[in-house]
Protein backbone atom coordinates (compact mmCIF):
# COMPACT_ATOMS: atom_id res chain seq x y z
CA UNK A 1 0.00 0.00 0.00
CA UNK A 2 1.27 3.95 -1.10
CA UNK A 3 1.79 6.02 1.91
CA UNK A 4 -0.81 8.62 1.73
CA UNK A 5 2.38 11.24 2.41
CA UNK A 6 3.88 9.73 -0.58
CA UNK A 7 0.51 9.65 -2.91
CA UNK A 8 0.13 13.83 -1.80
CA UNK A 9 3.60 14.54 -2.80
CA UNK A 10 3.10 12.29 -6.31
CA UNK A 11 -0.15 13.96 -7.37
CA UNK A 12 0.57 17.90 -8.66
CA UNK A 13 -2.58 19.53 -9.04
CA UNK A 14 -3.44 21.12 -12.58
CA UNK A 15 -5.28 23.85 -10.36
CA UNK A 16 -5.29 25.12 -6.85
CA UNK A 17 -7.97 26.89 -4.83
CA UNK A 18 -8.18 29.09 -1.72
CA UNK A 19 -11.50 28.63 -0.16
CA UNK A 20 -10.48 30.67 2.99
CA UNK A 21 -13.67 29.45 5.51
CA UNK A 22 -16.37 29.81 3.19
CA UNK A 23 -18.97 27.06 4.51
CA UNK A 24 -20.60 23.79 3.08
CA UNK A 25 -23.39 25.37 0.59
CA UNK A 26 -21.04 28.18 -0.72
CA UNK A 27 -18.00 25.28 -0.88
CA UNK A 28 -19.68 22.83 -2.51
CA UNK A 29 -21.60 25.38 -4.97
CA UNK A 30 -17.47 26.79 -6.28
CA UNK A 31 -16.04 23.13 -6.05
CA UNK A 32 -19.01 22.00 -9.06
CA UNK A 33 -18.34 25.25 -11.02
CA UNK A 34 -14.08 25.02 -10.57
CA UNK A 35 -14.37 21.28 -11.59
CA UNK A 36 -16.63 21.56 -14.23
CA UNK A 37 -13.85 24.33 -16.14
CA UNK A 38 -11.51 21.15 -15.47
CA UNK A 39 -10.67 18.07 -17.95
CA UNK A 40 -11.35 14.49 -16.59
CA UNK A 41 -8.51 13.20 -14.62
CA UNK A 42 -7.59 16.74 -13.47
CA UNK A 43 -6.61 17.62 -9.90
CA UNK A 44 -7.73 20.31 -8.47
CA UNK A 45 -6.44 21.25 -4.73
CA UNK A 46 -8.38 23.31 -2.36
CA UNK A 47 -7.54 24.55 0.74
CA UNK A 48 -10.45 25.26 3.09
CA UNK A 49 -10.42 26.19 6.73
CA UNK A 50 -13.78 25.98 7.61
CA UNK A 51 -14.29 23.65 10.45
CA UNK A 52 -16.93 21.21 8.26
CA UNK A 53 -14.69 20.50 5.74
CA UNK A 54 -12.92 17.67 6.54
CA UNK A 55 -16.55 16.24 6.67
CA UNK A 56 -17.93 17.89 3.88
CA UNK A 57 -15.30 17.87 1.30
CA UNK A 58 -15.54 13.75 1.24
CA UNK A 59 -19.21 13.22 1.41
CA UNK A 60 -18.96 16.14 -1.64
CA UNK A 61 -17.23 13.42 -3.60
CA UNK A 62 -18.81 10.43 -2.61
CA UNK A 63 -22.14 12.10 -3.79
CA UNK A 64 -20.48 13.53 -7.26
CA UNK A 65 -18.08 10.87 -8.49
CA UNK A 66 -14.83 12.81 -7.98
CA UNK A 67 -11.80 11.60 -6.15
CA UNK A 68 -10.80 12.44 -2.95
CA UNK A 69 -7.13 11.99 -3.59
CA UNK A 70 -5.52 12.62 -0.27
CA UNK A 71 -7.02 15.14 2.69
CA UNK A 72 -4.82 16.79 4.97
CA UNK A 73 -7.09 19.50 6.71
CA UNK A 74 -7.13 22.34 5.50
CA UNK A 75 -5.62 20.81 1.97
CA UNK A 76 -7.63 18.92 0.01
CA UNK A 77 -6.65 17.11 -3.70
CA UNK A 78 -9.57 16.39 -5.95
CA UNK A 79 -9.86 14.22 -8.89
CA UNK A 80 -11.95 15.34 -11.53
CA UNK A 81 -14.13 12.20 -12.42
CA UNK A 82 -13.94 10.91 -15.85
CA UNK A 83 -16.39 12.19 -19.06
Amino acid sequence: MIHPLCLWASTSPEAEWDAGEIGCGDLVLELRLRLQAMKPGEILKVTARDPGAPQDIPAWCGLTGHKLVSSQHPDYRIQRKGG
